[in-house]
């Protein structure tokens, strides 16, 4: 069903919209001339029709921005949110910037791809908005490879450097809550946008917001000839390319006798990571069958997040129980994201940190590339890469082993980039992360990818069950050779700005003008760097070495004792995350103490520079 023609809604528009702010009726004006989706359109004519001009005004008066993952905000009517227009008009930007800086954009053309959220109040699904994104680039007579089904993210980066395209989009909110979606852009060195692209790209989104005509015709994914559906052929050579991560098919796991459970968290990685586990010689792990198939509600989980912990994992960890699997591993709901769970041998469950697994998987990929290369010459070229907010475990490895190890600002599009840059270069990832249990072995994709990363962790365990280790046996050696990591990471909830820019500004002027803290509660503090300003006491020029982030906040302590903790706005969500971090010498052993003193640093952390009672701020209910 669609709206009459844009006179008719112009003339109910017109006689619809007197809010008694004049600017807001322009706004109010345009989207109800310009929205031709019946249920947006309609969401818009009751918020006008009972007055509400503060949600107005905050559905209408701002646009979305490029966070660390694309575009992402709640669905729904507004320009502030994502919906047909919004996507329509992200699309029509992405052309207009691509048609300006690719040349040979008509014979590259467009990857587009989709999760499977939906929200019936506004009709907006991933698929329709993958197929209205097509549409816009069809329309202007360029190439489309848009998938018949839903796919992990991490397919979309895949398929844009596998076929050369000049882009990729992917509709998804990854795992964030169920009201939510986005728009992810990849450019064509197969990594996600970063600066000036983004920057860019908005520009030409607010040059371009009418919508053509056109755009709105979907039925174009059927009937242009322009269209070509990469599923199987992408399908195909992901999965084969797998074989450069995998180490001992033949010879040890098809003959493992370990079993695993999986969860896709009702999203879109229940067949795929059958499959990886297949190509890597296991019989396919045991679903959730609650779980296995896509729900946009999400209704068995209290957050489609597996970051969260044994909360989430429950009916996971239950059904292991049961089945007497060892090992569980759970995929996001776009399965680019993977959370590990390993029963203990008193029958509890060890759910592995972001940090934690990024350290087994770290020394896995180490140890397999010495096996394979052992000249210690070839190290040279070896590079591992982490987010700064990440555990500096891989520092800890680089720097017994001789390899080299960097940090980006975090977001994986930071990583993505630099893989892309040190493969030009000649040298080789073999391993990245960042501790929100993103993760990519290898360099096959320049995106974390939860659905390779799972067969890696199966092999892994495989691999240690047969010299009688545990992972978390496997986790204690490795600290023990390179040094006990503790971290903590969690995050509490803000959903006022304003607040969240006080909270930053008093930690910069607390001594004064631009004076930042020398404690925090009894610990003195020695570093500060402020990625969010350029500033870095510990440099000589005081100058940040990490690009500066002017648009999100992120100050780091280091504090006399060594512990590092860092303050940061969250790019997808209304959080504000901490991270704390005790890197101790190899050969320390008196861990207990350590924990200790990490647990009292991030309580003052919190209280003392988030004052969570004073700024209503809530801490985290999983």
């Amino acid at each position: 069903a669609k709206m009459g023609s844009n006179g008719d809604l112009n003339a109910n528009s017109q006689c619809l919209s007197s809010t008694g702010d004049l600017v807001l009726d322009k706004v109010v004006n345009q989207w109800m001339a310009w929205d031709k989706n019946p249920q947006t359109w309609k969401q818009m004519e009751s918020l006008v029709r009972e007055g509400r001009v503060v949600e107005l005004r905050r559905r209408l008066c701002s646009r979305m921005t490029f966070g660390t993952a694309g575009l992402r905000a709640e669905m729904g009517a507004g320009f502030a949110c994502i919906n047909d227009l919004t996507v329509i008009q992200s699309t029509q930007g992405m052309y207009k910037y691509l048609a300006k800086y690719v040349p040979d954009l008509k014979t590259r053309g467009l990857v587009v791809g989709f999760d499977t959220r939906a929200q019936t109040s506004s009709g907006c699904t991933s698929e329709r908005l993958a197929r209205l994104t097509a549409a816009v680039m069809l329309c202007r007579d360029v190439p489309v490879y848009l998938f018949s089904t839903y796919v992990p993210t991490p397919f979309v980066p895949y398929a844009v450097m596998k076929y050369g395209a000049a882009a990729g989009v992917m509709i998804t909110a990854s795992h964030n809550r169920k009201e939510d979606n986005g728009y992810k852009v990849y450019w064509h060195n197969g990594a996600q946008i970063s600066s000036p692209h983004d920057k860019e790209i908005l520009r030409c989104i607010e040059e371009s917001s009418e919508p053509w005509p056109e755009s709105w015709n979907e039925d174009l994914v059927e009937s242009s000839l322009l269209r070509r559906d990469p599923l199987e052929d992408v399908c195909r050579s992901y999965m084969e390319e797998l074989n450069t991560i995998c180490f001992h098919r033949c010879s040890l796991n098809t003959m493992s006798p370990l079993k695993f459970v999986h969860s896709s968290f009702h999203g879109v990685g229940h067949n795929y990571v059958q499959r990886a586990f297949q190509q890597f010689g296991f019989p396919p792990p045991i679903p959730v069958p609650e779980q296995k198939d896509p729900d946009p509600d999400f209704s068995t989980v209290s957050c489609p997040n597996p970051e969260e912990g044994e909360s989430v994992l429950e009916l996971s960890l239950r059904l292991a129980e049961r089945e007497e699997a060892r090992i569980v591993v759970a995929t996001d709901p776009d399965a680019d994201r993977l959370a590990v769970a390993e029963q203990n041998d008193n029958c509890g469950w060890k759910v592995f940190t972001g940090n934690e697994l990024a350290a087994l998987l770290g020394w896995w990929m180490l140890f397999n590339w010495k096996e394979a290369h052992p000249d210690p010459a070839d190290t040279e070229r070896v590079y591992m890469l982490a987010t700064t907010v990440s555990s500096k475990i891989l520092k800890a490895f680089a720097r017994i082993e001789g390899f080299h190890f960097e940090e980006t600002l975090p977001g994986f599009k930071w990583i993505g980039n630099r893989i892309h840059e040190l493969t030009k270069a000649g040298k080789e990832v073999i391993f990245s992360f960042e501790e929100s249990i993103g993760f990519l072995c290898g360099n096959m994709v320049l995106d974390k990818d939860g659905v390779s990363t799972a067969a890696v962790v199966a092999e892994m365990a495989a691999y240690l069950h047969t010299k009688n280790l545990s992972m978390n046996q496997q986790l204690i050696n490795i600290y023990e050779i390179y040094g006990y990591h503790i971290s903590r990471t969690s995050y509490v909830i803000c959903n006022d700005p304003p607040t969240i820019h006080r909270i930053f500004s008093r930690l910069r002027n607390s001594g004064g003008s631009g004076v930042y803290p020398e404690s925090c509660g009894d610990y003195c503090i020695t570093h500060i760097r402020d990625v969010t300003t350029g500033y870095d006491s510990s440099q000589p020029d005081k100058k940040c070495v990490l690009p500066l982030s002017r648009n999100s906040q992120m100050v780091t302590f280091t504090f006399q004792n060594g512990i590092v903790a860092t303050l940061r706005t969250s790019g997808t969500e209304p959080k504000i995350k901490y991270y704390t971090e005790f890197c101790a010498a190899p050969g320390e052993r008196d861990i207990s103490s350590l924990e200790e003193e990490l647990r009292k640093v991030t309580a003052a952390l919190v209280e003392e520079f988030l004052e969570p009672d004073k700024n209503n701020l809530l801490h985290r209910s999983v």
